[in-house]
């Protein structure tokens, strides 16, 4: 809110409370939702790195026009196609390896709770009811607009703002909308309905996380008016008691330099792009860019970062296999014993990540250390060397969420097995140009083949070498 870098501090030391935006559950979940929510998995597994104690919501928006206006689209009822599309959130979620969140509240269980929260405001004169519709007055609010840097003039006159004649003014918004006719709907006081977007969050991060949070974030598209009309209502409710202590919003993702649409033919699903891309590849290309930056989602982008992925894996991999070569148990060094390179290596790293979470340069730092790495395994450095490598690799990788279980097993077409095997019994057989002639073919295929000091290894690749 201040638009300057804060030092961070929590309200209550050693603990972090954490709201995110999820999902309004009406259609597939697309790349632009990764790029949020790997941001986010990011943020509390550092955040838990550096040893505090995190609750972190998510909420699931399973009421809204978007679910009822597609829901009459195709026919369906709302709550099914609603149930539906967040099981492929939790499912697409889980195969990008993200966290878990603690809470994944949705808004038609708390119905209660919101229809309580709009009763208080109405009590305390923020909020009015006209013909069973339900507003918020913003007049009612002096620093209306500081999230967004606008005066309520500001947005009166340029703002999407709902035209309703019911309303006092312009800019107020729908805490509760009447039911119509075949729509879902709930009892209330001011008689069957269901509640307005904004009011939704504002009452579930109230009840699980209480009047005030340290970290809110959802994407640059939220600011105005979800977050701002949050704030409003929250600080209402709450007696002006600051909601939200950080507020934390990811860039906007474009597909080749183009907004990402249906009409243009560009819109990528995760469950789509997951089909022949490792997760933890989409991860490394959002990392590389700050959260807050806009980024541009490109093939080759994606293909420059499976590539860097596989060398995090293939150091990984040599390092560890050339350690158990020379010895079973390896004791860990103690920091006083670590190499200086690692130390300063490091020491860049975490400086990175406390820069407002500066990925890009951090990830800078991560690489930095394979390049070290590959050169410690040329020279046959000691087991004891490489341990320190492999470690800190992991260590590091971890708080991005790399190196983990979920990532996805390159499995090769029949054919390509065979072939490889056709490989392998030309190079014993020193018939290079046969060798040669069959690694074209299947780079053809898409499969690229590397012929490594711990073996020949083949991997699918999205384009043909």
């Amino acid at each position: 809110m201040t638009r300057r870098l804060e030092e961070f501090e929590p309200r209550n030391e050693g603990e972090v409370k954490i709201y995110v935006c999820g999902p309004t559950v009406y259609d597939h979940s697309h790349i632009g939702h990764a790029r949020t929510w790997i941001a986010f998995d990011m943020i509390v597994r550092y955040l838990r790195h550096k040893g505090y104690k995190v609750r972190y919501l998510v909420n699931i928006t399973d009421i809204d026009d978007k679910i009822i206006r597609r829901a009459n689209e195709i026919g369906e009822d709302p709550a099914r196609l609603a149930e539906k599309f967040e099981k492929e959130f939790h499912e697409d979620i889980g195969v990008l390896g993200l966290l878990e969140a603690d809470n994944y509240p949705r808004v038609t269980e708390h119905i209660p709770d919101i229809i309580e929260m709009i009763r208080v405001l109405i009590s305390k004169g923020f909020a009015y009811e006209v013909e069973g519709d339900v507003y918020f007055d913003v007049t009612r609010v002096p620093d209306y607009g500081k999230l967004s840097n606008q005066s309520l003039e500001d947005l009166q006159a340029g703002a999407r703002v709902e035209v309703d004649e019911k309303k006092r003014n312009p800019a107020d918004f729908a805490l509760w909308k009447r039911a119509k006719a075949a729509e879902p709907s709930w009892p209330s006081p001011w008689g069957k309905g269901r509640p307005g977007w904004h009011i939704e969050c504002s009452a579930m991060s109230s009840k699980y996380l209480g009047d005030e949070i340290d970290i809110h974030g959802g994407g640059r598209d939220l600011i105005f008016p979800h977050h701002e009309n949050e704030i409003a209502q929250s600080e209402a409710y709450s007696g002006r008691k600051p909601f939200v202590k950080y507020w934390m919003h990811t860039g906007f993702l474009t597909i080749n330099g183009e907004k990402m649409s249906k009409s243009l033919g560009n819109f990528i699903t995760i469950r789509d792009l997951l089909k022949t891309v490792d997760p933890e590849a989409v991860k490394l290309l959002f990392l590389t860019t700050h959260y807050r930056s806009p980024i541009d989602y490109t093939e080759k982008a994606l293909l420059q970062s499976a590539r860097e992925l596989r060398r995090v894996y293939d150091t990984v991999e040599a390092l560890e296999s050339r350690r158990l070569k020379t010895e079973e148990n390896v004791r860990t060094p103690t920091p006083q014993e670590m190499l200086p390179e690692m130390v300063e290596t490091k020491r860049a790293f975490y400086a990175a990540m406390d820069d407002d979470l500066n990925t890009s340069n951090a990830i800078a730092s991560l690489f930095s250390l394979v390049r070290s790495a590959n050169r410690a395994l040329n020279r046959g450095a000691p087991t004891e060397e490489l341990e320190q490598y492999a470690s800190t690799l992991r260590e590091l990788s971890e708080i991005f969420g790399l190196l983990g279980e979920n990532r996805r097993k390159e499995e090769l077409p029949e054919e390509a097995e065979k072939l490889m095997e056709l490989r392998e019994e030309a190079r014993r057989a020193s018939d290079w140009e046969k060798a040669d002639a069959i690694r074209k073919k299947l780079g053809e295929m898409g499969i690229l083949v590397e012929d490594t000091p711990e073996g020949t290894k083949a991997r699918l690749v999205r384009e043909k070498t």
